[in-house]
């Protein structure tokens, strides 16, 4: 069954064009844009990739890169039926995005989600294109973990996919675009399958990243787990704190990704051949294997937390009973001095020729004996 578009359309049900500001019938609407060989003009007039800023483009036809140098002409070629075009972005400007949306037809509400960033793995159908946003992850690498350190770095690539074209927009994160191309460039089989592949290739390595930033997060784990069950082991909380928080993080970006990938193996798209599912499931089964090893990771970093909250309590119990058992030894030569300090005239062991000597000892005995108690009861 056809995805049903969510793009809005220049006429209405009778078939005549809205005029500027509103509909054929007057109500409220947005500009028209141009129609016919007008509209053609727009396009080719929106967009210069030779003078903006973090863009790159080829051409694709018959399994090869077309050494073409006018990049309105191989998007009029690749959208007449001659081969598709790789359009590249990084961090595109909101102006930007208006032009190539215009010269590409792409949904007004797929270019804010670009501009705007900051979006969940998601995947959207307009028509016969397709619009998914892929949540990236990278591993920070670190001498130590400490409190304050940063375990992962997150970033967005955004995929527009059509029959004839594939833009990927890269919004943070780590410079991989280009070497991915390089790599896809090399291989004619690959280049043959058209756009789709390239979707293919981006989220397998969205989902190898993955599978790295697991393992090595894996490795911080057991590092905190051996410091916080040792003999010694530390009492603080702040490093498994940390590691939880930056896990619950990566868990925010990898988990929302399994929803569009069972779309993409499931559902039929204009843009995806039916024989390309199975190349998604196939990265569906990838994704479900980090998925289960972030949630053990989890389970278990909750469980070293824990561990370290109790530990750190115990200490604090520890610390208390120290201090309770001081203040019981001091409690003796301080009840006794405060007898003997009222300044009654009427004490018998005032006038003895070793009454000090015997006080002194009473309180020396008396200290050594509450120590002795609380030691046996394992408090000091």
């Amino acid at each position: 069954m056809r995805p049903v578009s969510t793009t809005a359309s220049s006429t209405d049900q009778s078939g005549v064009p809205e005029p500027p500001g509103g509909d054929a019938h007057g109500r409220p609407g947005g500009p028209r844009r141009p129609d016919g060989p007008e509209r053609a003009e727009v396009r080719r007039a929106a967009f210069d990739p030779d003078t903006a800023p973090g863009v790159s483009w080829h051409w694709y036809a018959d399994g090869r890169v077309q050494p073409e140098t006018d990049f309105r002409h191989a998007v009029d070629s690749a959208r007449a039926g001659a081969g598709y075009v790789w359009l590249g972005l990084r961090d595109p400007s909101e102006q930007l995005m208006d032009a190539v949306g215009m010269m590409f037809e792409l949904h007004e509400l797929a270019s804010e989600d670009v501009v705007e960033g900051h979006q969940r793995s998601k995947l959207e159908s307009f028509d016969d294109n397709l619009f998914m946003v892929i949540s990236t992850v990278d591993y920070v690498e670190h001498d130590k973990l400490t409190e304050t350190s940063e375990i992962v770095s997150t970033g967005e690539v955004m995929v527009f996919l059509g029959p004839w074209y594939i833009i990927t927009v890269r919004k943070r994160g780590r410079h991989a675009m280009r070497l991915l191309r390089r790599d896809f460039e090399t291989d004619p089989d690959e280049m043959v399958m058209g756009p789709w592949r390239v979707l293919y290739r981006v989220l397998d390595l969205v989902i190898d990243d993955f599978a790295q930033t697991a393992a090595e997060m894996e490795e911080d784990v057991e590092e905190i787990e051996a410091a916080v069950f040792a003999k010694d082991g530390e009492h603080e909380v702040e490093r498994p704190y940390q590691l939880k928080r930056e896990l619950i993080e990566f868990k925010r970006r990898v988990f929302p990704l399994q929803a569009p990938l069972q779309a993409l193996q499931t559902r039929r798209y204009a843009a995806i051949p039916e024989d390309a599912h199975a190349y998604f499931r196939e990265l569906a089964d990838h994704l479900q294997a980090t998925r289960e090893s972030v949630a053990s990771l989890d389970e278990v970093l909750g469980t070293i937390l824990q561990a370290a909250l109790n530990r750190t309590s115990v200490s604090d119990n520890q610390d208390m009973r120290k201090i309770s058992a001081a203040v019981a030894i001091l409690a003796v030569p301080t009840t006794l001095g405060a007898i003997y300090g009222m300044n009654f005239d009427n004490m018998p062991e005032l006038h003895t020729k070793n009454g000090y000597f015997v006080v002194i000892g009473i309180m020396l005995v008396g200290m050594a004996a509450v120590a002795w108690y609380f030691r046996r009861r394992h408090w000091l």
